[in-house]
């Protein structure tokens, strides 16, 4: 199966959550912090949105930082995936 996004919506692979710290502390599960940079896995076609003219910004492939609790979470077989809308995500990493 594959998500196809609609509108001005874009499915984002959230990266693994740091399970220690930068000084070698290993975090229990409920203390980890919900990562807020994902790879964009799929763009939709923007369009028109509420009105106003939405062009996408981002593409497959990039990797983004997104608004904390933005989105919808999303299992589809083993993997899970968040489906934010493109005004959700605050900057592209770019290395």
């Amino acid at each position: 199966m594959k998500l196809v996004p609609l509108g001005d919506k874009v499915v984002l692979k959230q990266s693994e959550a740091q399970e220690t710290t930068k000084s070698g502390i290993i975090l229990a599960s409920s203390a980890q912090e919900k990562p807020q940079y994902a790879d964009v896995v799929a763009v939709g076609p923007g369009g028109v949105v509420d009105g106003k003219e939405v062009t996408m910004q981002v593409k497959e492939g990039d990797r983004v930082i997104y608004s904390k609790y933005a989105g919808t979470n999303v299992k589809l077989g083993d993997d899970e995936f968040i489906v934010v809308k493109q005004s959700d995500i605050v900057a592209i990493v770019e290395d």
